[in-house]
């Protein structure tokens, strides 16, 4: 199950003490100002969490599988995530070694 922007500003309010207004607020600024950084170009670095990159991918030739007809897909900008060391370390021990996205 997902975590949401709206658990996350649940737990802000059970856990830092803000009224709900201000919990809902934080979060939306918080996403706010990390889009508004990507979208300027900027990388976000986020300590002991990770960093959020901007790659540029270029155009290459693709396949529309229903024809095969060979179609170009477009240059364009990607955002990257690189989770940091802690919490690579800590989703390791939580998930025991087991991979991601296993279901397990």
């Amino acid at each position: 199950m997902a975590l949401t922007k709206a658990e996350m500003a649940e737990r802000l309010f059970d856990e830092v003490g803000l009224n709900k207004r201000e919990a809902k607020e934080f979060v939306d600024a918080f996403f706010d100002a990390l889009r508004e950084a990507l979208e300027q170009g900027r990388q976000v670095k986020l300590s002991g969490f990770g960093n959020f990159d901007l790659r540029r991918k270029n155009q290459r030739p693709g396949r529309n599988p229903k024809t095969g007809e060979e179609i170009p897909i477009s240059a364009r900008t990607v955002v990257t995530f690189r989770p940091g060391q802690k919490l690579k370390e800590r989703v390791e021990a939580y998930s025991g070694g087991e991979h991601a996205g296993s279901g397990q």
